[in-house]
């Protein structure tokens, strides 16, 4: 029993720290400027909805929120198509170097983002897509860790289904569609989600390729908006981060309950 109570003291502890900035924020984006500065804090704000509109004011959040919108869907989209076609060659075709190739994927796991800044601004540069959508979306089209989730998952399933599949005459397109996805919804949903939030929240590239606000993603706008507002609006700065948290936790919040099981269905089979 006391080893019991010690638990949830623990975990009580634990779920305190990483809620309670979120609180913080949440609560901030609803208070007044002098609640804010007050001391001692006020941990329950006197409820307005001044801030939000300030926030949206000062920066052309609409603008934002469509372009953060269009890079998502269209990124996020291309981004698993790519990693469902490539898993499925490697968890289910026959092709020289498979090994070598698939270990190349793991490899670029490894590999930090930021290593491939500059060659990819130099090649959408040279293409003359700077401020573009296609300039935003297509050098992430590649995702291996997503690949990787995928692949270990497809080598979960019964080979006896594929094998069903095959002898009815189905192509592999058509195995991939009508067998293996509808078996694989999990992992597939959580692929999609951890995906959609990596878009969502990508904030040095679009940074980095975009030079008007017109092409400005969310992220960035919330620097937009801290240099419009100053270092004092910390309400209006904490409103416009809730806007931009609000989506993708809302999305995480329905398809929670895919994710566990689909990570911990891809970490079976090597």
């Amino acid at each position: 029993m006391k080893a019991r109570a010690i638990q949830y003291v623990v975990l009580i502890g634990v779920a305190a720290v990483f809620l309670g900035p979120l609180y913080w924020l949440l609560s901030t984006a609803f208070k007044q400027p002098a609640q804010i500065y007050q001391w001692p804090p006020a941990w329950w704000p006197d409820l307005t909805w001044e801030n939000f509109s300030l926030a949206w004011k000062a920066a052309p959040f609409d603008r934002f929120f469509l372009n953060s919108t269009i890079i998502t869907v269209a990124g996020t989209a291309l981004k698993v198509i790519n990693a469902v076609l490539t898993a499925y060659a490697f968890a289910y075709l026959r092709f020289p170097f498979k090994k070598i190739l698939f270990f190349a994927v793991l490899g670029a796991m490894m590999v930090p983002g930021h290593v491939t800044l500059l060659p990819n601004y130099l090649t959408v540069a040279t293409l003359g897509w700077i401020n573009t959508y296609a300039g935003l979306i297509i050098p992430g089209i590649g995702s291996a860790f997503a690949t990787f989730l995928m692949r270990q998952h497809f080598l979960t399933l019964p080979t006896e289904v594929t094998d069903a599949a095959a002898v009815d005459g189905a192509g592999h397109l058509r195995t991939l569609w009508r067998v293996v996805l509808p078996m694989s919804r999990p992992m597939l949903i959580t692929v999609v989600v951890i995906t959609a939030v990596e878009e969502w929240n990508n904030f040095v590239w679009p940074l980095i390729v975009t030079n008007t606000a017109s092409m400005r993603t969310l992220p960035v706008g919330l620097l937009i908006l801290k240099d419009e507002e100053g270092l004092a609006a910390w309400g209006t700065i904490m409103a416009g981060t809730l806007l931009v948290l609000a989506p993708m936790l809302l999305i995480f919040l329905i398809a929670q309950r895919y994710i566990v099981g689909g990570i911990t269905a891809g970490a079976l089979k090597g």
